[in-house]
């Protein structure tokens, strides 16, 4: 039984004013080669299919096309939707696609609907997958009144935790039925597009819940021969467990995640064993870069650059300096004007300035309000030299008037 694990498509996405189409398009024929030369038994895609609940109509048009190319090769294909998901949109294909051996399951549903049994190309049964879409609070819980954000984050997690227990009872009893039967003993699988406890993530994941709700500890859940886990970018493993796995977003999602191996996950069981676990490397079909430094640094880093022929270098840049920079987006521009490089995002990061350095053991309760203060107006480039002297002293007057009056209100009273 192989059984090929990914996460977190996006299809539609915009990358800083950017389409990703082309990008997209090339993952989704990469994964179908994949499918063909690992006779790939089921697909299962967990979350984030598009990147909005109304995707634009070329990113319905590419997870089409994909789902009728996969019933070509005979491989399964099971999609559970994702926090960016729209469960009417993806529901409203759901029965056609049901013709074209896929399920989907995008919302919340019976609970015996969410237990497959998953089939290999032969027909025989492989698996059984507790099949666990993105859900919301208002999916699980009624608001009560009075409740605290600690009491509505114990219910949530409660609830969570017995949606997997329900079906993972369910999915036992199926196990034993099928080894009374056959004398074969079934893996029990499970899908979450959540965050668990432990899981690193990315500046491009949004909060899965408000506030604090958007963790779930992986204590509270059943042990599954393996759990497939959509929503964090980052490929990795949770708990110390190799059989619980983010696969990670195909794509980089953001320019944090350029250092990331991006890869989809290749599952193969054996009777009675653990699966054998290969990540399958995605390629990288739109180069980008991060560079930070001066202005000048900048600009000899994007010179020396060596950019792929054939399509530009999407850049990230981050810029250090101390004072105001009134030609940065002038002299950036000069430079990348004449090099394959598209600057989708420019980044100012203030210097800290010597003058605020201190002795290494000073603390801030050390120091009085007027240090405070005219250490920041030392820091002020602006504010310097004997024509701002005047200027300098005005908002140092202005400055301890006020100090004044929020010392010794009865003074501003009596005045």
């Amino acid at each position: 039984m192989r059984i090929l694990h990914t996460s977190d498509w996006h299809l539609g996405q915009s990358f800083y004013g950017k389409s990703r189409a082309s990008e997209h398009q090339a993952f989704l024929d990469w994964l179908l080669a994949q499918i063909r030369q690992f006779d790939v038994d089921v697909l299962l895609v967990v979350g984030d299919i598009f990147d909005t609940g109304t995707p634009p109509s070329y990113a319905r048009t590419l997870y089409n096309r994909f789902v009728v190319d996969v019933q070509a090769t005979g491989c399964r294909l099971v999609i559970l939707g994702g926090n960016h998901d729209s469960v009417a949109t993806l529901n409203e294909s759901r029965e056609l696609l049901a013709c074209l051996n896929t399920q989907v399951v995008a919302g919340p549903a019976a609970a015996p609907d969410r237990v497959l049994l998953l089939k290999d190309r032969q027909g025989e049964p492989g698996a059984l997958l507790c099949a666990v879409p993105y859900l919301r609070a208002r999916d699980l819980l009624l608001s009560a009144a009075g409740e605290s954000a600690l009491d509505k984050q114990q219910a949530l997690q409660q609830a969570l935790a017995d949606t997997y227990h329900s079906l993972h009872q369910l999915a036992q009893v199926q196990q034993a039925a099928h080894l009374e039967r056959t004398g074969r003993k079934l893996p029990i699988l499970a899908t979450g597009h959540l965050t668990l406890v432990g899981a690193s993530r990315s500046e491009s994941v949004r909060d899965l819940y408000i506030g604090t709700l958007d963790a779930l500890p992986l204590s509270v859940l059943p042990e599954f021969d393996y759990l497939a886990l959509g929503h964090i970018h980052r490929p990795q493993h949770v708990g110390g467990l190799a059989t619980v796995r983010y696969c990670g977003a195909p794509l980089a999602m953001s320019f944090d995640e350029l250092e990331q191996s991006k890869q989809v996950l290749l599952l193969n069981w054996d009777d009675a064993q653990p699966p054998e676990i290969t990540p399958l490397l995605v390629p990288c079909w739109q180069p980008m870069a991060r560079l930070s430094g001066s202005v000048e640094s900048l600009c000899n880093q994007m010179t020396d650059l060596s950019v792929p022929a054939g399509q530009p270098l999407w850049l990230d840049l981050e810029v250090t300096h101390q004072g105001y920079l009134g030609d940065l987006q002038a002299r950036i521009e000069q430079v990348s004007a004449a090099l394959p490089v598209e600057v989708l995002l420019l980044r100012r990061v203030r210097e800290q300035s010597s003058v605020w350095q201190g002795e290494p053991t000073e603390t801030l309760s050390e120091l009085t309000p007027h240090e405070v203060f005219a250490r920041r107006l030392a820091q002020e480039e602006s504010l310097t030299g004997e024509a701002q002297d005047a200027r300098r002293q005005r908002l140092i007057d202005h400055f301890n008037l006020v100090l004044t009056e929020l010392e010794d209100p009865a003074q501003e009273a009596s005045a």
